[in-house]
């Protein structure tokens, strides 16, 4: 008998509580399921159960042993269903975290078209979320990803522009190096999870002159940055994709744009492990195919 099938039977021992129910649930005698748990044991030269002729017990070895194995087998049997569902249409509730102004939520719609057997939960919330324990089936995120827990993809990559509306502009000046913007009112963007604020990674501009930049406004909501932009109240520095139809009305103009090097990516993330379940699968790669071709606004 091979090693797979006795590390089967093995698991079922443990799971029935003595070789006899074992035997019974396996379809083969008490005597063929003892020899295959001593082919195993000898196999591996470890005992793995403590038995006599009225109970048995897991040795520590053999705990660690069927834990391991128990994972094994879920993952193949979790194989097993992906391939079986590979025919069918994803199904179930879909827990996403989005931040609160995201590339994709414009996608959401046709992706809810596309697929109707899926219920889409979504979260918006700029706070750097919990994944796994919070129960998401994927997060949308931006920035440097850094959690072993989970796997990650690259869908996009976005650029951010400093903003302002022509009526500021008119009023204050237009800055021609990043130098210059100490002399203007700038709105600010503070990430929730860290207290710090978001670098406007402009070409020249030192962390120094960075800290020094005037704080006219402070928030972690991208409409209220790009309103006060709208409304002359300042610079902003927003994603290119949150702007465009602002830049092409004219009601925002673009500054500085031979100094932006910021390209960010943009990632899907969700829980490590050997099986991930359809409807994440069909979720991610709607997204891929939908954003990942080129950043959201050509330069």
């Amino acid at each position: 008998m091979a090693q797979w099938d006795n590390l089967d039977i093995f698991v079922q021992v443990v799971k029935s509580g003595s070789f006899v129910a074992a035997a019974r649930v396996s379809g083969l005698s008490p005597s063929a399921v003892s020899k295959a748990i001593t082919r195993l044991e000898q196999h591996l030269a470890t005992r793995l159960i403590n038995r006599n002729t009225r109970s048995m017990a897991l040795t520590a070895e053999g705990m660690r042993y069927y834990e391991r194995c128990l994972g094994i087998l879920n993952a193949v049997e979790e194989a097993r269903n992906e391939l079986l569902q590979a025919n069918h249409s994803p199904s179930g509730t879909l827990r996403v975290s989005l931040a609160q102004e995201s590339l994709v939520f414009p996608l959401m719609t046709s992706f809810a078209a596309r697929y109707p057997t899926i219920v889409l939960d979504l979260d918006f919330s700029d706070r750097l979320v919990d994944v796994i324990e919070e129960g998401f089936d994927v997060a949308i995120r931006s920035g440097h990803v850094a959690d072993s827990r989970l796997v990650a993809r690259k869908i996009t990559t976005y650029s951010s522009s400093v903003v302002a509306s022509q009526a500021y502009l008119d009023r204050a000046g237009a800055p021609e190096a990043p130098a210059d913007l100490a002399g203007h009112a700038c709105v600010h963007y503070r990430f929730p999870h860290s207290g710090k604020l978001e670098l406007w990674q402009l070409k020249t501009l030192s962390p120094a002159q960075f800290a020094a930049l005037p704080l006219t406004m402070v928030c972690n909501n991208m409409h209220a940055r790009r309103d006060f932009a709208r409304k002359g109240l300042g610079l902003a520095w927003l994603p290119d994709y949150y702007v465009q139809e602002d830049l092409r009305r004219g009601s925002l103009v673009c500054l500085l744009e031979r100094f932006a090097e910021r390209c960010e990516p943009l990632w899907a993330l969700w829980p490590a492990g050997p099986f991930m379940p359809l409807k994440s699968r069909v979720f991610i790669d709607f997204l891929g195919e939908a954003l990942g071709e080129a950043t959201a606004v050509a330069r």
